[in-house]
């Protein structure tokens, strides 16, 4: 797994190829990977997990325009336009409202600067599948079943990774892009804390067919709802409308198919998160962390039921099926200074992990990845010194990474607002906003953008 040191000479100096370690291979780790690849760029990925179904990972991802240019980027053509064919529907919008469903602002394509177009689009995919489509043409550079557990740097400056089964991969540089719980920020930047924000989320599927077609409300099938509701509740509701499309076998079930309902990504669904403050939602004390999914949809109806949620979205919970019902809690990162570049760097969730409540997560880390693989190519082309590449990239990184956390901690705040007048304030905002065009259009460009 070393690294080969295939020099070459430049004038009177050697310089020898990169080769890069990436530790993670989720979204941004994989997109980093392709964009390596794609421009000549020696690279390795190294995951924990022992296969590709290993973790539970069945939700949809919203990619939004950044995150879609930096795939078109960072992807060869034919895996991009794989990634486009296996993409849902596009929702014709999103829809602020109510617990009693009551539209306060509602967005649709028409609100869409014509730059949302072409590449440069929203679109809705299954986890899944994007994984699938990452992994394609990486399977000789990717190893499973690897466990970081340690760097060092040797006296000639290159970066060795150890794995807890006792193997070793050298590079020139280390990429973090292992995750909220990275290992790698945790020896590199001890510093760098992630915090539970004290909010959870019951989360589940409702598998859409025709009888579930016929009991869920028309209206949340149509568009992306966000419903905030009194005394500190929040819904998100989005649709994955699957055509069953298959390209070259990426978008396809064998895998999922003994991976049980949650890793189902060959039916479309209807998704829903239940979110509020860890004590709304743990009736009695019990931790939701550890309930089973009937356990968990009991208490999310219990309390819906209890603070008048209109049966609507009530029904969504009884659909769902409990297979696919979990609990998360939200955690996010702690924004930090500016540190001393080094030849060990991070993407995505590894620096700057976010809530989920602007949806833009794994968009900012496939910015990540395309801004670091233009950074690393240019060192690999000997147009930029190595570190200098990287301070570049971190530079910009730290940023606008640390900016969409503080975004998305602000969203999450809004959507479980607890004072009963900012909500009627917030709500009153939205209404105005729903009244007038420019202003919808001016919030749609915010949807795009990190």
């Amino acid at each position: 797994m070393t690294a080969h040191l295939n020099r070459c000479s430049i004038g009177n100096a050697t310089r020898a190829p990169l080769h890069v370690v990436v530790i993670g291979g989720g979204i941004g780790g994989l997109t980093l990977a392709q964009g390596l690849k794609k421009s000549g760029v020696s690279a390795a990925v190294y995951e924990r997990d022992r296969t590709r179904t290993d973790r539970v990972q069945g939700y949809r991802v919203h990619i939004n325009p950044t995150g879609s240019l930096a795939l078109h980027e960072c992807l060869p053509a034919p895996l991009f336009e794989a990634f486009t064919r296996t993409c849902g529907k596009p929702a014709e919008g999103i829809r602020f409202v109510t617990e009693q469903m009551k539209v306060l602002l509602a967005l649709d394509g028409r609100n869409a600067p014509p730059r949302f177009r072409g590449v440069a689009q929203h679109r809705s995919v299954s986890r899944i599948t994007l994984r699938q489509v990452l992994l394609s043409g990486l399977e000789d550079s990717v190893y499973f079943g690897k466990t970081f557990v340690r760097y060092e740097e040797t006296p000639l400056g290159r970066i060795v990774a150890h794995f807890e089964d006792g193997s070793t991969a050298e590079g020139d540089v280390l990429v973090a892009a292992d995750g909220g719980g990275s290992r790698v920020r945790r020896q590199f930047l001890p510093h760098a804390e992630r915090i539970d924000t004290g909010i959870a989320a019951i989360a589940g599927k409702v598998f859409l067919h025709d009888e579930s077609r016929r009991l869920i409300a028309p209206e949340l099938t149509n568009a992306l709802t966000l419903a905030s509701g009194k005394g500190g509740y929040s819904l998100f509701v989005a649709l994955q409308d699957i055509d069953g499309v298959a390209v070259n076998g990426i978008g396809g079930n064998d895998e999922s198919a003994t991976a049980g309902n949650h890793f189902d990504n060959s039916r479309s669904y209807l998704m829903w998160a239940f979110g509020a403050g860890r004590e709304k939602l743990s009736l009695g004390g019990g931790d939701i962390e550890r309930m089973s999914g009937e356990e968990l949809r009991s208490t999310a109806l219990r309390v819906m039921a209890q603070r008048a949620w209109d049966d609507r979205f009530r029904t969504l919970v009884r659909l769902a099926d409990t297979d696919t019902i979990n609990a998360i809690a939200i955690r996010t990162s702690v924004p930090i200074a500016a540190w001393q570049t080094q030849r060990v760097t991070l993407l995505g969730d590894a620096i700057h992990s976010m809530t989920p409540y602007r949806g833009i997560g794994a968009n900012v880390a496939l910015k990540d990845a395309v801004r670091l693989c233009r950074a690393l190519t240019m060192a690999n082309r000997a147009e930029r010194p190595v570190i200098h590449a990287i301070r570049d990239y971190e530079t910009d990184m730290i940023d606008y990474g640390f900016r969409a956390v503080e975004t998305s901690l602000h969203a999450m705040r809004q959507a479980v607002m607890e004072d009963q007048a900012r909500l009627m304030l917030s709500r009153t905002v939205l209404r105005i906003i729903n009244r007038v065009p420019p202003l919808k259009r001016q919030m749609f460009n915010r949807m795009g953008e990190e």
